[in-house]
């Protein structure tokens, strides 16, 4: 399957990223030690909440088709980068906080263990580079 994008350079350090298949937008820019504005998140911010966001998107569909009673999934991603250029990311910890009722403790486990280890491409994709490690509480 092949995926494409775009990004284009808006002026000082700012960029805008184009999904080519939904056509949605986002704006990218450098910190200010490169001469950036502020007004987008970072291209490693931007990993870091894709790695998240394809996480939770697993978690949901596992949780929902397991019948589990979610109303919300928050993610918490910490990343430790090289200090050394090029400044990739060494570790990445990702804290899943599951809200909902009556949720069973071994289905939320599951839910994030088979997104981890074997449904998130996000996350599979970083973990060849770096280090992962991950864990999950519920709140009632």
């Amino acid at each position: 399957m092949k995926m494409t994008a775009t990004v284009d350079w808006a002026g000082k350090m700012t960029f805008i990223g184009k999904g080519m298949k939904t056509g949605h937008t986002v704006t990218m820019d450098g910190g200010a030690d490169t001469g950036g504005l502020g007004l987008g998140v970072s291209p490693m911010e931007m990993l870091l909440m894709g790695a998240g966001g394809c996480a939770a998107i697993d978690i949901v569909m596992i949780l929902k088709k397991a019948r589990q009673a979610i109303e919300n999934v928050h993610v918490e991603i910490d990343g430790d980068r090289s200090e050394e250029i090029p400044k990739i990311f060494t570790k990445l910890l990702l804290n899943f906080v599951v809200k909902g009722e009556n949720l069973h403790e071994a289905q939320v486990a599951r839910s994030v263990e088979l997104s981890m280890s074997k449904y998130c491409s996000v996350s599979l994709t970083l973990a060849q580079g770096c280090e992962m490690s991950w864990y999950h509480s519920i709140e009632a």
